[in-house]
């Protein structure tokens, strides 16, 4: 599969090149539709790229820096709440503190985590981008626990 634009500059992936005609798929939606050839330009990306943009940029941040159900409850967590100092995290959640580290260096290089300071103490909390990214899935969740 290939990463294609219509002759308005719409990203479509390549389903089928025929003669005269070729199936292209709108990432967004799913619908597939036939544009002429001559309207059709390759591009360089990746198909799998170009069908990840579907997701919005904050999920998709959120989603490639997790690892499990833990470092996404971590994330779930500091979205809820102010800003945690770090020895409250190691005594409120059941990872070690070098895993607890790990994870949220992760998350700061990855834009989900800020450093803060909370009574003194070093602490983080969750960015503007991780907090509209758990907001979207728990919306596209119905709001409902699963």
């Amino acid at each position: 599969m290939q990463t294609v634009r219509d002759g308005d500059g719409k990203r479509y992936l390549l389903v089928k090149r025929s003669g005269d005609s070729s199936r292209v798929r709108d990432p967004e939606t799913g619908e597939e539709r036939y544009v002429e050839n001559d309207d059709v330009t390759f591009e360089g990306d990746s198909a799998l790229e170009t069908a990840a943009s579907a997701v919005s940029d904050p999920v998709r941040r959120l989603m490639t820096a997790v690892h499990g159900e833990r470092s996404l409850g971590l994330l779930v967590e500091l979205a809820d709440r102010e800003a945690v100092s770090v020895v409250e995290l190691l005594d409120a959640y059941d990872l070690c503190e070098s895993d607890l580290h790990g994870l949220l260096g992760e998350f700061r290089a990855a834009g989900l985590l800020e450093e803060a300071t909370v009574y003194g103490e070093r602490g983080y909390a969750a960015t503007e981008t991780t907090k509209a990214a758990v907001a979207e899935l728990r919306e596209r969740n119905g709001g409902a626990e699963g």
